[in-house]
């Protein structure tokens, strides 16, 4: 269990049934459990059980984490993103920082949740959002959430392009996101003040974006690069691929 004192922060894990890729994707099965028991096992590992609340519309799901004693809320059906739905976690229970950890994230650095909470408090007026190093066959596919950002750490922009480019096209460094995300309650009702998404946001279709829109800074805070996160069916054997090496 982390040192870290959890006592006004909330991990919020938004899992919502409906995916065009891969439907009832919380519920995939991996190597046995749950997707979305897996990442809130990975939570406890460093935060107290009841730290840490599933956020989904969903009551299929809500009934998998009761039967395995996660602490879960219903949220409204209409959320744009998993962000907008940890906004409204935020609202009903009070807390200095909301840690949003993606439920489609089974396996990743639990210790990846401290340096995040770490990197809040020597900077508490900005969110912060985890990045890591990543291969060329990872730049080259959309999928990958790729950023950038100033020598300060300071988010400069955050899509799927194949950034940073060089001049000859060819891959020189990249870094991709890792989806471990702290935010204040202020910062969460300014993101989750607007009516649809915004217009680079439903581009890229990553709500990171919309934070740059509106002008809220953002961070970065360098992560392990462990974490696999599940968008497609071949996702799931490459998780299950990792877990039988550990």
């Amino acid at each position: 269990m982390s040192e870290l004192a959890f006592d006004n922060i909330l991990i919020v894990i938004p899992a919502r049934f409906g995916s065009s890729r891969l439907p009832g994707k919380p519920l995939v099965d991996i190597a046995g459990k749950p997707m979305i028991v897996r990442t809130a096992e990975m939570c406890f590992e460093v935060a107290p059980r009841d730290r840490v609340i599933v956020a989904t519309d969903d009551e299929r799901i809500a009934a998998v984490c009761r039967d395995h004693d996660i602490r879960v809320e219903i949220t409204r059906s209409d959320h744009l993103t998993g962000t907008d739905r940890v906004a409204e976690i935020s609202t009903r229970f009070p807390a200095d920082l909301y840690v949003n950890v993606q439920g489609d994230e089974p396996v990743f650095n639990p210790r990846d949740i401290e340096r995040v909470i770490r990197a809040h408090h020597e900077r508490p007026d900005t969110s912060h959002i985890g990045y890591c190093r990543m291969t060329q066959d990872q730049w080259a596919d959309s999928k990958y959430i790729k950023l950038t950002f100033s020598l300060d750490g300071r988010l400069i922009y955050i899509g799927r392009a194949q950034v940073p480019g060089s001049h000859d096209g060819s891959f020189k460094e990249a870094y991709r996101q890792v989806c471990v995300y702290a935010y204040t309650r202020a910062d969460l009702e300014a993101f989750s003040s607007v009516q649809r998404r915004t217009p680079l946001e439903t581009i890229e279709d990553c709500e990171v974006v919309r934070f740059l829109e509106l002008g809220l800074p953002v961070h970065v805070v360098e992560m392990s690069a462990d974490s696999i996160s599940v968008d497609r069916p071949d996702d799931v054997a490459r998780v299950e691929s990792r877990l039988s090496r550990t």
